[in-house]
């Protein structure tokens, strides 16, 4: 399933009315090669125009929303867990790692997938 997020209302996209863009289509790539432990996690291709983002969430149980954002230009993948209020210092994510634009979608979905796991993030 995939979602959109514009205005801070959140949508469901199915079929032929999901965003055909590259980040869009980079996003679903990654999210078919990501193990069944990820697909247990409730895996969800997110396009934010809020936060400009296109990315994977992740719906952890020990930590709330983990989302891998797609790179714009040459930027890394990131590795991001949301926070649903601000913590102490205000923050609404923190930047868990970053993946550089060398690897396939295969490796970028398993990097993701035993970093989350390795991490405690999925059980």
């Amino acid at each position: 399933m995939e979602l959109t997020i514009t205005d801070g209302i959140v949508r469901g996209v199915r079929g032929s009315d999901a965003p055909m863009t590259e980040l869009a289509i980079r996003a679903r790539t990654i999210a078919n090669f990501l193990p069944l432990l990820c697909a247990r996690a409730g895996v969800k291709v997110v396009h934010n125009t809020d936060q400009n983002y296109t990315g994977i969430r992740f719906e952890t149980k020990a930590v709330g929303p983990v989302v891998l954002e797609m790179p714009t230009g040459e930027e890394p993948y990131r590795l991001v867990q949301e926070f649903i209020d601000p913590d102490k210092l205000g923050r609404m994510e923190v930047e868990l790692r970053r993946f550089p634009q060398i690897y396939k979608p295969h490796g970028i979905a398993l990097i993701t997938a035993e970093f989350l796991r390795a991490s405690g993030f999925l059980k």
